[in-house]
């Protein structure tokens, strides 16, 4: 008997450019950076991405595209 476990990313990007493949089912919370938050988060942040693990990922796409994306792929499950 074989199994394959296949692991879905969200490629996501980094307000510097970089890649961040982020598990879906690892996300706990999305939020959208506050002024108030001054230089906390780096210039370019659009949403701010809390992990089951406690990290957080500052990326450049809104918090409303990437919850549409979670969406779409819920629903093909």
């Amino acid at each position: 008997m074989m199994f394959f476990l296949v692991a879905i990313f969200l490629e996501l990007h980094g307000p510097d450019g970089q890649t961040i493949d982020v598990n879906p089912d690892q996300i706990t919370s999305l939020r959208m950076p506050q002024a108030s938050a001054g230089d906390h988060f780096p210039k370019g942040t659009k949403c701010v991405i809390k992990m089951t693990n406690g990290s957080i990922n500052a990326v450049v796409e809104t918090c409303q595209s990437i919850l549409q994306v979670l969406k779409e792929n819920h629903n093909a499950k």
